[in-house]
């Protein structure tokens, strides 16, 4: 009966999350408006108008410098903002992290790969300015869920983002991504606008450029997800595998597309903790 009740929870929380609802994410966001968490909200990271990020950033920032997460979320590349996301802010807050999560550009204002372009240009301007917020830019972590996690893994397996602000991919320490569709073909048309044409699918798969210079990766994903199947994780772990990478995976029983970002919220009751696996091994990874 725990399990059911656990189970419909969870399911209540992906909907409450859901875009289609100001209730879920105002509850989900709760927490944040009690934290002693400094944030500081639509600094520039860009010249265009929605090249903007928040910084959240903990008391321990006062006394000593802290590591840094960048986080990209989801929204298949099309939906979402910042604002939604201070649940995972305060999450790694928590965990004594600084926290930066970026506004991108998205379909079908345009196309593939100025999403990509943002995060590596939102990851440059953390290598260049964190530490003027106490941040420590020598362990700059990376993670993303979803399209998120897909951008940020192509931005540090792809060296050609990167290379443009005169960077490169050991500017970030390790990546945690969370059910990122790393290998896809697009399907949908919509997706096939924003990707195409078909020549041009081997630039928005992950594997096409990995070579085992890349940071350590953590990939995680549900087996419930029934939106991101399991082959995209497989195939990334092992092309990394193949160049002699780093690579590691954990797949969570019960677990779907949804729950795994909804984990990090303060009313998800679960069994695993996905932020406790991703901080556990950006710790490895120092």
């Amino acid at each position: 009966m725990s399990k059911l009740i656990t189970k419909i929870l969870s399911v209540s929380s992906a909907l409450l999350l859901s875009a289609c609802t100001q209730v879920g994410i105002t509850l989900a966001n709760m927490p944040s408006h009690f934290s002693d968490t400094q944030v500081i909200k639509d600094i520039s990271y860009g010249e265009e108008s929605w090249q903007k990020l928040d910084l959240y950033i903990p008391q321990k920032a006062k006394e000593k410098s802290l590591p840094v997460v960048v986080f990209f979320y989801g929204g298949r590349w099309e939906d979402g903002n910042k604002g939604i996301y201070k649940f995972i802010g305060n999450a790694f807050s928590k965990k004594d992290y600084i926290v930066v999560i970026a506004d991108y550009s998205k379909y079908p204002k345009v196309k593939f790969p100025t999403f990509v372009e943002d995060a590596a240009a939102a990851i440059a301007w953390t290598s260049e300015n964190i530490n003027n917020y106490g941040g420590v830019k020598e362990r700059i972590y990376l993670s993303g869920h979803s399209s998120g996690a897909h951008i940020a893994a192509l931005a540090i397996s792809d060296d050609r983002y990167l290379q443009k602000h005169n960077k490169t991919v050991s500017t970030v320490k390790a990546f945690v991504g969370l059910a990122g569709p790393y290998d896809f073909v697009p399907e949908e048309e919509d997706l096939k606008d924003m990707f195409g044409p078909p020549d041009n699918y081997p630039n928005i798969q992950v594997p096409t450029f990995i070579d085992g210079s890349e940071p350590p990766m953590l990939l995680l994903w549900g087996e419930d997800d029934n939106l991101v199947i399991q082959r995209n994780l497989d195939r990334l772990k092992d092309k990394i595998k193949s160049k002699s990478g780093s690579v590691e995976t954990k797949i969570y029983p019960d677990m779907d597309h949804f729950q795994i970002i909804t984990n990090f919220t303060w009313f998800l009751p679960s069994n695993e903790s996905v932020i406790d696996d991703t901080i556990n091994f950006f710790e490895k990874h120092k």
